[in-house]
């Protein structure tokens, strides 16, 4: 270039040129750095924090949930520490079916432990006996709620030895569960040098509305 013929135009001109290369190039790196922050941003850190943020909604979900729970399972226990004196006595006096239905090898065991024998036991229909203040109806008009417990009367026939017999009623009494001789007949045995005698009547066992209705 020629020193001598160069202007103030010629050299603005390069200065500027420069300067627009400059200013274009951080323009480039700035547009390039934004480019690649949006594509990491929008390929890797996105999915992490939406990831991790579901990950946090459930993990609240979840503790209301546990939160619920143990309310429900403070009410519960509240509950049955209510209703256990009731289930308590009830399981202790009433009969289940089940029990009703064991009955004669109950009753079998005490009598061979004194040497008695069982001739006859007869389960009868249960009797429902109704809460205080409910009138008596007919028996297809009652529901559940309205029993208190059933009657279940058992036909029996007993031979054996008096005093055997008494040990009988004796350890039949002492049982847990509910159980009361209603009618009673003893009679000696003819031409028996044993001084054996037959015992009849009816016996009574009580049992929930729940096994029997």
């Amino acid at each position: 270039m020629d020193l001598k013929n160069i202007t103030m135009s010629d050299i603005k001109a390069k200065f500027t040129g420069a300067a627009d290369k400059k200013t274009l190039i951080k323009f480039g790196i700035g547009f390039g750095a934004i480019i690649l922050f949006l594509i990491i941003y929008y390929a890797i850190l996105n999915p992490m924090v939406k990831e991790r943020k579901s990950k946090y909604e459930d993990k609240l979900l979840k503790q209301n949930e546990i939160s619920q729970f143990e309310n429900e399972i403070i009410q519960f226990k509240a509950k049955i520490k209510k209703l256990r004196p009731e289930f308590e006595e009830s399981s202790t006096l009433f009969h289940s079916k089940a029990e009703v239905e064991d009955l004669y090898q109950s009753l079998s065991r005490h009598a061979g432990v004194n040497g008695l024998v069982i001739s006859k036991i007869e389960k009868k229909k249960a009797i429902p006996v109704l809460k205080q203040g409910i009138t008596q109806q007919a028996e297809n008009l009652i529901t559940k709620e309205m029993i208190s417990y059933y009657k279940i009367p058992v036909d029996y026939e007993i031979k054996g030895k008096f005093l055997g017999y008494i040990k009988f009623k004796r350890a039949v009494s002492k049982q847990k569960k509910m159980l009361n001789f209603d009618k009673e007949t003893i009679s000696i045995v003819q031409n028996d040098s044993t001084g054996a005698i037959i015992a009849t009547g009816e016996l009574t066992i009580v049992g929930l509305p729940n096994e029997f209705f």
